[in-house]
């Protein structure tokens, strides 16, 4: 049987499924140049991991908590129960680390955040009810997601200090007007993909207050915390939630590594039900039943072991990354400051985020996936269009550098290639709409 793409789900050919696949197909085709696209971890973060060991930490936990070796061995290679093996761990270290009071039968390990986003949506968003409100720029997780489960999406701009509250409270005044309210808000509030936006202790205390007042959940994606210099750390959203309104999604991808592909969401809301009373978290573990059964144990064991041989701790586990990345961002922003910055390159401009492992350069010219073209084939260097992330074109004449994946002088090489490349193309572009 021939099928056509007109019989398929309309989310196939939405252009946020693709955008991931074409930059990486970019980069295979230019292997030679440097990369600022990727928002993976560092290489040197990848080194002496001993997943054996972390494996026999845990086996060693399993048997002092009162298992026998047998028995925790076949807890590793059985199916598991969907909810996790590590929840209890990973519910310490959120409690010590992050002040998040979530027990363990809250917290669901998923196949890293992105299962998780799939889980928490399709739980909470019937057909044709309700609308998931975004932060504009988004990740496009979140999006892809939504469109495969054929939500509708609104965005709300992002600001410096976090999301526009107030153009919030009129999207959800206008969403409610025409009968399909705002359901829930996806919000990164640390070092967002890709904005860098942080939230101010202020904004998240007032995004909680609206979401009281408007009656929608946040759901609250904590990938880029940890990468807050020590000392200027602020509490996660889910931390300041006394009313239960906040869905949080953790991963062990850049904190552990990504390889695990193991993540957690916390969903402590009640649910009422003439059957008696439930959590979120339930009905998730029961949609993921149907979706991957459970997450590996062997790979929860493997980050249960590392987080055990860390004190528990997700800060001691992911404290010698957080410098890494630190000093990754520096470097891109003082070369970016060197190279660029002199007063001779009108019209570029660049934010200047405290963590996270992004920088948003805007630019004079609109930035597409030609543009990328010419300065992978005839600079050498890549970096990721800003369009692809955001509903409207407010993304038409920015750019997203990564600095995660790269070494100080690659770094410093990347810019003077950038800064090589925007000269010349700039000036090209300026002297043919002139000319025009």
């Amino acid at each position: 049987m021939r099928l056509h793409s007109s019989s398929l789900h309309g989310s196939l050919r939405d252009p946020v499924l693709g955008s991931i696949g074409f930059l990486n197909e970019v980069m295979s085709r230019y292997p030679e140049a440097i990369s600022f696209a990727p928002g993976a971890p560092h290489p040197d973060t990848l080194e002496n991991i001993d997943t054996e060991g972390y494996v026999g930490r845990f086996i060693d936990y399993l048997v002092q908590t009162g298992r026998s070796q047998e028995q925790a061995r076949r807890l590793l290679l059985e199916y598991g129960p969907s909810r996790g093996i590590i929840n209890g761990i990973v519910a310490d270290a959120l409690r010590r680390d992050h002040g998040i009071d979530a027990p363990a039968n809250t917290i669901v390990m998923t196949v890293g955040a992105q299962e998780a986003m799939l889980l928490v949506l399709r739980a909470l968003f019937r057909p044709a009810e309700g609308v998931l409100a975004v932060a504009n720029p988004c990740f496009v997780g979140i999006v892809g997601v939504a469109r495969l489960l054929d939500i509708d999406v609104i965005p709300v701009d992002e600001t410096d200090i976090g999301i526009d509250l107030d153009g919030l409270e009129r999207t959800c005044r206008s969403a409610r007007d025409d009968g399909r309210p705002v359901r829930a808000l996806y919000v990164a509030p640390d070092f967002s993909n890709p904005g860098a936006a942080r939230m101010s202790l202020g904004c998240r205390r007032r995004l909680l207050d609206l979401a009281e007042r408007e009656g929608f959940l946040v759901i609250e994606d904590n990938a880029y915390g940890f990468t807050a210099a020590a000392g200027a750390e602020l509490p996660p959203l889910k931390a300041l939630d006394t009313a239960r309104n906040v869905v949080h999604i953790g991963t062990f991808a850049k904190v552990a590594f990504p390889g695990a592909r193991v993540g957690y969401v916390i969903a402590d809301q009640p649910i009422d039900s003439s059957g008696g009373g439930t959590l979120l978290a339930d009905e998730l573990a029961a949609v993921k039943s149907v979706v991957t059964v459970n997450t590996s144990p062997l790979c929860q064991a493997v980050i249960g072991g590392m987080l055990l041989e860390h004190g528990g701790s997700m800060i001691e586990l992911s404290r010698r990354k957080s410098e890494l990345y630190q000093r990754n961002l520096t470097c891109l922003v003082d070369a970016l400051d060197r190279h660029l910055g002199d007063g001779a390159h009108p019209g570029i401009r660049w934010n200047r985020p405290s963590g996270g492992f992004f920088v948003r350069v805007r630019l004079p010219i609109p930035v597409d996936t030609a543009l990328l073209e010419v300065s992978a084939a005839k600079y050498g260097v890549l970096w990721t269009p800003m369009r692809q992330f955001y509903l409207d074109q407010a993304g038409d004449h920015q750019l997203r550098l990564s600095c995660s994946y790269l070494d100080p002088e690659r770094i410093e090489e990347g810019v003077r290639r950038l800064t090589a490349f925007l000269s010349e193309e700039i000036e090209c572009r300026s002297d043919s709409g002139n000319s025009g």
